[in-house]
């Protein structure tokens, strides 16, 4: 690892004592490595996640349809530990063969139906429901635009940005410049569009908004990577508003704390089955009960 080159094999082959943060879990194969069935509640949806920004996405739509009335949208969410290895338990594999959270199981109709990738759980959601994402015309596709912008670029940021800036065993030059140049790019195209308008796709918040800000709004708050000063957000005056007026909303500053299992405990709700858990069931308040 301390060699400035690297000299890639004919064949490789992989090594399991990789290093870095998430070495453990990362693995060149798919499907389960052992039984393990998932729980399941009584509502009409059953997600498995965590609260990473790709959680995040999905806990902040399902709370802000509660917040819009649609009492349909009720959900159990169900903590999955991805440093332990949950996602490669057998019952998760079989919602997500790509052994990634989030996963959604939607059993609101005749036949249940697996949903994995956020960016479909959105879609699904916002279809199903009416909500968040224009029926048709050019306002659907500008959403759509942007929700898969996201996901084609996240990965710029996470799998590159961070990785090698916050979680490689060791600090190299050459993948933080490029990574962080790529962030530094991403968030000027969102500090241009949103120059002109009240959200990523327009004046109305969408799922694009919904995908995008977990990621981004989060990194310019100062709450991913500890990489703040590092890419002077500050000077992404645009993106720090629409930042700013995301985290405001109510059902937003829930979603956040669904499936959480780090920071302040009060902000932890590591299981959410009712609304009530987000005043009776933070991880504060079970602790101080036991």
């Amino acid at each position: 690892m301390s060699d400035s080159t690297y000299t890639p094999p004919k064949v490789w082959t992989w090594e399991q004592e990789s290093g870095g943060q998430f070495a453990s879990i990362n693995r060149p194969v798919a499907g389960a490595t052992h039984d393990k069935e998932l729980p399941v509640g009584e509502h009409p949806f059953q997600l498995y996640s965590l609260a990473t920004p790709n959680g995040v996405k999905v806990t902040v739509m399902l709370e802000e349809l509660l917040a819009a009335g649609i009492k349909e949208a009720e959900y159990d969410a169900w903590l999955i530990k991805i440093g332990d290895g949950d996602q490669f338990g057998s019952g998760f594999v079989e919602i997500n063969p790509n052994s990634k959270i989030p996963a959604l199981h939607d059993r609101s109709g005749g036949e249940p139906v697996r949903v994995f990738e956020s960016a479909s759980i959105l879609m699904h959601l916002a279809e199903k429901f009416g909500h968040f994402l224009p029926k048709d015309g050019s306002a659907r596709t500008e959403v759509l635009n942007w929700l898969f912008w996201q996901m084609g670029s996240a990965p710029y940021l996470g799998g590159g940005f961070g990785h090698f800036y916050a979680y490689a065993p060791e600090k190299f030059e050459y993948p933080i410049n490029r990574f962080t140049m790529e962030a530094k790019r991403q968030l000027d195209v969102l500090n241009r569009e949103l120059a002109t308008k009240t959200y990523i796709a327009g004046e109305e918040y969408s799922i694009a908004d919904m995908a995008i800000w977990p990621w981004y709004g989060q990194l310019v708050l100062g709450r991913l990577y500890d990489a703040a000063e590092f890419l002077d957000v500050e000077s992404y005056e645009h993106v720090m508003r629409w930042a700013k007026a995301i985290d405001a909303r109510p059902a937003v500053q829930r979603g956040r704390m669904v499936n959480r299992a780090f920071g302040e405990l009060s902000s932890q709700l590591r299981e959410r089955h009712s609304a009530e858990d987000f005043e009776t069931k933070t991880q504060d308040k079970l602790e101080a009960a036991e």
